[in-house]
């Protein structure tokens, strides 16, 4: 089995289902119809970020030669995410994105990471001087990456596959890295893992009062806060979907108990590997952004290989829980131990195989919600 797909623009739509109609997805049709700074942006917005929370503000300066990239710290996920691990990961993911934009637009990129203790805000800032047009697969993919909540099909991914995407992470001996879990007994034992952290998310109240913040149930909320979780995301069969919609919204337990069953009998179970992503300091914010940068990277490669990615974040959430609390580190050293190098720990983790069938689009906010003089 090759890498390359036959029909690259095949392998991308196929699993990626259109936006649907609304306000609230017209950032995923429009994202391309400009070349200077806020296209740049409108690509940013596109990338992926844990909940959909959208963690992001930008502001435009310098005769639209700058960009400064800030934390939204209004948009914190409180106990799911208590260290802003999560935060600064989706911030890197929206970089890696407008790093992409910019070189296709005609713009050489220079980025730099600035996050400062005194203003946690301020992420990063992106100059843009004139170049050459370059565009890649990796820009192609943007408006057809998904997070993918469905089943994937039982099929193991090759190994040179696997590793050409952990190729993504380039030489950087102290840089970014990604490490697979894709042989059986690992596998195992990763899916115990993560169905043993949704177990203790779900019945820890502050998380999952913080999980169900985020969900929109109908389309009159979709629209007005064009972000979160919504039915359409959640990896369900079409008639599913369609019947979900027209229900009342579920209550917060009920929507608990389906995650976990789809953790245990979907995500876990028809993933063809899990990936971690590690870094050597998981508590910087630079190398959070670095390594989202990767993430995202491995994310749109996917998109153009006809693969699915799916965040399956619960045990960094929970051992940051256990450190917010004071409590044993369970899965703090579960992670250790898989990581396997004290030299290195684990940022975020997702499941990778070949989707059973489209994903669902999720919600965006527009570049004029995004744009301000200071997000602090």
């Amino acid at each position: 089995m090759g890498t390359e797909p036959l029909d690259p623009v095949a392998a991308m739509t196929a699993y990626a289902a259109p936006p649907p109609r609304g306000a609230a997805f017209d950032a995923w049709r429009t994202w391309d119809g400009r070349d200077d700074a806020h296209g740049v942006i409108a690509a940013g917005i596109l990338a992926a970020n844990a909940r959909n929370v959208q963690p992001w503000r930008f502001a435009v300066g310098e005769h639209a030669t700058r960009i400064d990239v800030y934390a939204d710290l209004t948009r914190r996920q409180g106990a799911l995410d208590p260290f802003d691990r999560e935060l600064y990961v989706g911030l890197g993911c929206a970089l890696e994105n407008m790093v992409l934009a910019a070189r296709a637009r005609g713009h050489e990129p220079g980025l730099h990471l600035v996050p400062d203790p005194d203003r946690p805000e301020h992420a990063a800032v992106l100059r843009l001087t004139p170049g050459e047009r370059a565009r890649s697969e990796l820009y192609d993919a943007i408006p057809h990456r998904r997070t993918n909540r469905g089943p994937f099909l039982r099929l193991p991914l090759p190994r040179p596959l696997l590793d050409e995407i952990a190729a993504l992470a380039g030489h950087d001996p102290g840089g970014p890295a990604l490490l697979w879990h894709a042989e059986e007994a690992e596998r195992d034992r990763v899916a115990r893992l993560l169905v043993e952290a949704t177990e203790a998310v779900i019945a820890d109240e502050g998380q999952s009062l913080a999980g169900h913040r985020w969900y929109r149930g109908t389309d009159r909320e979709i629209e007005r806060s064009r972000d979160g979780m919504t039915v359409d995301t959640q990896g369900m069969p079409p008639l599913m979907s369609t019947l979900g919609k027209r229900l009342p919204a579920p209550s917060r337990r009920t929507a608990d108990r389906f995650w976990l069953r789809n953790t245990r009998t979907v995500h876990v179970a028809t993933a063809a590997a899990f990936g971690m992503v590690t870094v050597a300091d998981a508590d910087d914010p630079v190398e959070r952004m670095r390594g989202g940068r990767l993430l995202q990277r491995i994310h749109l490669f996917a998109t153009a290989r006809g693969l699915a990615v799916g965040h399956l974040n619960m045990m960094t959430v929970r051992a940051d829980r256990e450190r917010e609390l004071g409590l044993p580190p369970r899965f703090g050293k579960a992670l250790e131990e898989l990581v396997g190098d004290p030299g290195r720990q684990a940022l975020v983790t997702f499941r990778i195989g070949r989707p059973a069938r489209p994903a669902g689009t999720s919600p965006r906010r527009p570049v004029a919600t995004v744009l301000g003089t200071d997000a602090g």
